[in-house]
């Protein structure tokens, strides 16, 4: 018999946790090959990724201090449940970028590569996070909320926010490092604009 997949089915708690520890590795692990050949991406990992270019501080003490300020609009607008589950990933995702260079060793990594796997992967991973009403924080946070509540598109609303975060790169990093950080872009914010939108999927949390 086949299941009427019209119909909308509320995720279980196993479910949610699995999909949130899913998708705040896929989204570290993005990072990682961005911050081992110096690309960036946008949203406030974005911005983290600049500033530890900048200071040396590490990412994610960095991500997980920007995320802050935010998390009072998640709970306005989101409720606590996003709220929670929002704090919990990032917290995930600032602790796995601290512990991926003691696990694995990149001896090398063309920029070409880390801009579209990377960004491949922060987008799936972001995706997995918004279809179990999640999220890494920061714009994904009011990209949600837009969406949500106004119609408009959470990948392309992102893909301007990181647009701005992109020419502030241009600054910091070198021309090409800069154009493969664009590329990366384009891949993550396509994947959430395709196929996170209203009946594409029907599960919720």
């Amino acid at each position: 018999m086949t299941p009427d997949l019209s119909t909308p089915s509320r995720h279980k708690l196993h479910e949610d946790i699995f999909a949130m520890l899913i998708g705040t590795v896929l989204v570290a692990l993005g990072i990682t090959f961005y911050s081992e050949v110096a690309l960036a991406t946008g949203s406030t990992a974005g911005l983290a990724l600049l500033l530890q270019y900048l200071t040396g501080w590490p990412f994610g003490v960095l991500f997980f201090t920007i995320n802050l300020p935010f998390y009072v609009l998640a709970v306005m607008r989101m409720g606590w449940p996003f709220a929670i589950k929002t704090f919990l990933c990032v917290a995930l995702v600032s602790w796995f970028t601290t512990q991926f260079p003691l696990w694995i060793d990149i001896a090398a990594i063309h920029p070409l590569f880390a801009a579209l796997v990377g960004g491949g992967l922060m987008g799936l991973g972001i995706l997995s996070l918004f279809r179990h009403k999640a999220s890494v924080g920061g714009i994904n946070i009011l990209s949600l909320f837009l969406q949500d509540n106004f119609g408009i598109r959470a990948g392309y609303f992102q893909l301007g926010v990181d647009a701005v975060i992109l020419i502030a790169a241009f600054f910091i990093l070198p021309l090409d490092r800069v154009l493969y950080s664009v590329l990366g872009a384009l891949v993550l914010n396509l994947i959430v604009a395709l196929n996170h939108r209203p009946g594409r999927y029907v599960g919720f949390s």
